[in-house]
């Protein structure tokens, strides 16, 4: 058992050293690469090991299924699917949870940004403000393609960024490797983003406690048990 551990482990390049000492998981799971629905299963670390906090949720995710995204983990040499932008595709592996936002004021302990119609988050692959969410007011616009944080459906009005391919951790974007990823409020697939009900997502809000470092683990069945794994090892 140890020996296929190890022979596992080797398909990966772990940056142990760049995850957190995390006691709080969103746990998402899919069945495949293609399917648009899944669970999401919150954990808490209590005296060394995992608890499960609360039922599964009911997610839906990419309309197009799962791919690799770039986050805590190292993308498999042999990886098949891969995010990509537009590909309508929700990212696979470890995120960070750096920040919470919405539509109105939220009492809660994870930082959180109330944003308004000006505040766009960028997702054209030739911007220099590529996968960042910026003010339009304050900057010099040079983008043709973005999405409003604040708009007349509440699909945004309360949400949580993911930190996929840089977008919160000040690092630059890769571009063209996908833009914009949120955990919302919907109820079909997405262009990328991990989605469920309002009252789902609020009871995830006051949960999250940013002491814990909480992370996003997001992938099919296989990759969730193998990428649990980078997470104990990195401790």
């Amino acid at each position: 058992m140890k020996t296929l551990l190890l022979i596992c482990l080797s398909l990966f390049v772990l940056q142990a050293q760049e995850i957190p000492d995390t006691k709080q998981l969103l746990v998402v799971t899919t069945k495949n690469w293609s399917v648009s629905s899944g669970y999401l299963q919150r954990y808490e670390r209590q005296n060394g090991s995992w608890e499960k906090v609360g039922k599964p949720i009911d997610i839906v995710l990419g309309r197009n299924g799962l791919g690799w995204g770039i986050g805590l983990h190292d993308i498999p040499k042999d990886a098949k699917f891969i995010k990509k932008e537009g590909d309508g595709k929700a990212p696979a592996g470890i995120f960070r949870l750096n920040q919470a936002f919405g539509y109105a004021p939220f009492n809660i302990d994870y930082p959180y940004n109330v944003y308004k119609e000006t505040d766009h988050c960028v997702d054209d692959v030739n911007s220099m403000f590529y996968n960042k969410i910026v003010d339009s007011t304050k900057i010099e616009r040079d983008y043709k393609s973005h999405e409003y944080m604040k708009f007349p459906k509440n699909y945004y009005k309360y949400g949580i960024v993911v930190d996929h391919n840089g977008i919160t951790d000040g690092t630059a974007s890769k571009r063209g490797a996908g833009s914009c990823i949120f955990i919302h409020i919907k109820s079909v697939p997405t262009a990328g983003c991990t989605v469920m009900t309002e009252s789902e997502i609020k009871e995830v809000l006051r949960w999250l406690d940013p002491k814990a470092q909480p992370l996003l683990l997001q992938g099919t069945e296989d990759v969730v048990k193998m990428l649990w794994k980078s997470i104990t090892l990195s401790k």
